[in-house]
């Protein structure tokens, strides 16, 4: 299923195009595998750990649901990490899909240049005598972003984004923790594993008292005996 998943997910959407740019099609595109193989791994590994110790489906379901959706909430896409409050940054951090989206924008987009398109161009004249490229000089040096055509006069052009690395860098996603995230799904997954193996025992495996109980024919025998 997860090849599946692949082969009509990053093929159809072009996230190859940005592999093909930075010479590393092999590694992201095998990297990318790995990560949806780790998602399904991990939401199998997850289910069975909330069932072994439940004993109804119904609230097994809810509960598989709630923290299912905590883990949606505070991955830093929605909100930042560095936008939520202190308390809320613990979600943040213990949230597996915070290292899955991460690892998948990481691999996927980072390291390429960003092309707006004509829609998403700003467009503002430049001051009389004055080319683009020098008015926005020292904007772009702080802030980031491309001029379509910095030699132009009159009506400029701009692009709000030159990188996408920049893109990145407001969710705290970097390309370079790609290995790390996925070293970090597979941890998650372990935990899940043990987990499920901890609460069925805790759960359903029946535990001896410490005094045995007699069976009906044991205790027949006895009363047998000491009448002799």
């Amino acid at each position: 299923m997860g090849t599946i998943i692949y082969f009509t997910w990053y093929y159809p959407i072009g996230l190859f195009r940005n592999a093909a740019v930075t010479n590393a099609v092999t590694e992201r595109g095998g990297l990318t595998w790995l990560y949806i193989q780790s998602f399904l791994l991990f939401t199998s590994t997850f289910a069975t750990a909330v069932v072994a110790g439940i004993e109804t489906a119904e609230t097994a379901g809810n509960i598989a649901n709630l923290m299912f959706s905590l883990c949606l909430v505070f991955c830093g896409v929605l909100v930042p990490g560095n936008s939520l409050p202190r308390f809320w940054i613990f979600m943040y951090r213990v949230s597996p899909f915070t290292y899955l989206v991460g690892g998948l924008l990481g691999v996927g987009v980072a390291n390429t240049q960003v092309e707006c398109s004509a829609t998403e161009l700003l467009e503002f004249s430049a001051p009389a005598g004055e080319t683009c490229g020098d008015y926005m000089q020292q904007w772009i040096s702080n802030a980031g972003g491309r001029l379509v055509d910095p030699s132009a006069t009159g009506t400029c052009q701009f692009c709000a984004l030159d990188t996408t690395n920049a893109f990145l860098s407001q969710f705290e996603i970097s390309y370079s923790h790609r290995w790390r995230n996925f070293g970090i799904m597979f941890a998650f997954i372990a935990f899940n594993v043990f987990a499920a193996v901890g609460l069925y025992w805790l759960a359903r495996v029946p535990k001896k008292s410490g005094k045995e109980q007699a069976t009906p024919s044991e205790e027949g025998e006895k009363k047998t005996t000491e009448k002799k």
